[in-house]
């Protein structure tokens, strides 16, 4: 038996969804939910509330959801580093930010070039512990997920954060609306969103692949699948190195030859996903209003 929210498209997919697992619906009451970040050693997941300006917590071993932080600086994009710590893209105060183990915030990015960034989006930390971000306009476009204004860089970059001098670079510059990002299990290709159909008429609404090289270096960055239904947004790897990707109907899975094997169906359009639970078997997505999960037979790619 096959579970009634999902879709196999590829036999492949088969093997990829628990027959008796069904979609939980864990909290609503969000106006747009995006950022999930899972944190082990506590059991609980921190996801962003945008246009609310607020960051929510849900507590698994309570089954209880809390406000983790308000005001959040219209936070979007979150991750958890190697230390186990909050790190967090805000698109009101335009960058990048880490909440120590003490509860307060360091600023990690903020400008580049003595500009300010447009509105980081979301991040990803590399086992080296550089910090790669990407810079849409969401935030500045209007008043609704942070702060009316014009682009001083005037482009939507990659970025990286040096881990040894904390400098700031642009890894890839030919994007429209730069958006989820993440790295391959092997941290030797990075996929990275783009969601210019947005903004432009027959824009992308794609993932791109690059081969990561030395101090960072992006070579490539052809695409990898194209969405059918709605947008790419955010998305996270599982130990296989599978895509599992936020889209207008659902989450989408992609096998790494880039072949769309399967859908898990949500009824509100997905912004981001994460692994969490125990043994990083458990799907937790953000859903429009609401944040959902699903318990899978498969293991999300170890990030911390």
């Amino acid at each position: 038996m096959i579970s009634d929210v999902s879709v196999v498209l590829d036999e492949r997919f088969r093997r990829l969804i628990i027959g008796s697992a069904r979609l939980e619906k864990l909290a609503e009451g969000c106006r747009w939910a995006e950022g999930p970040a899972y944190f082990p050693a506590g059991r609980y997941l921190v996801w962003s509330d945008v246009p609310n300006d607020r960051m929510m917590r849900y507590d698994e071993t309570s089954n209880t959801v809390s406000v983790f932080r308000t005001p959040s600086g219209y936070s979007n994009g979150n991750t958890v580093d190697r230390q186990g710590r909050l790190v967090t893209c805000e698109h009101g105060n335009r960058r990048v930010t880490r909440t120590e183990h003490d509860g307060s915030i360091t600023v990690i990015a903020s400008h580049y070039d003595g500009k300010r960034f447009n509105s980081p989006n979301d991040v990803v930390v590399k086992s080296d512990g550089s910090i790669w971000f990407t810079d849409p306009a969401y935030g500045i476009d209007s008043d609704y997920e942070g702060h009316k204004a014009e682009s001083e860089i005037g482009a939507c970059h990659v970025y990286r954060v040096d881990p040894q001098s904390g400098a700031v670079s642009i890894v890839a510059d030919d994007f429209v609306r730069p958006n989820g990002l993440a790295f391959s299990p092997d941290e030797k290709r990075l996929y990275v969103a783009d969601t210019g159909a947005t903004h432009v008429a027959d824009g992308p609404r794609h993932i791109r692949v690059f081969d990561v090289g030395e101090n960072g270096k992006l070579k490539g960055g052809d695409v990898f699948a194209t969405c059918a239904s709605g947008l790419f947004d955010g998305f996270r790897l599982d130990e296989a190195g599978r895509i599992w990707t936020s889209a207008g109907d659902g989450v989408h899975c992609y096998e790494s030859d880039g072949t769309l094997i399967g859908k898990i169906l949500v009824p509100e359009a997905v912004a981001n996903v994460v692994f969490g639970g125990v043994k990083r078997n458990r799907l937790y997505i953000c859903a429009t209003t609401s944040l959902y999960s699903i318990m899978l037979p498969v293991n999300g790619a170890k990030t911390f």
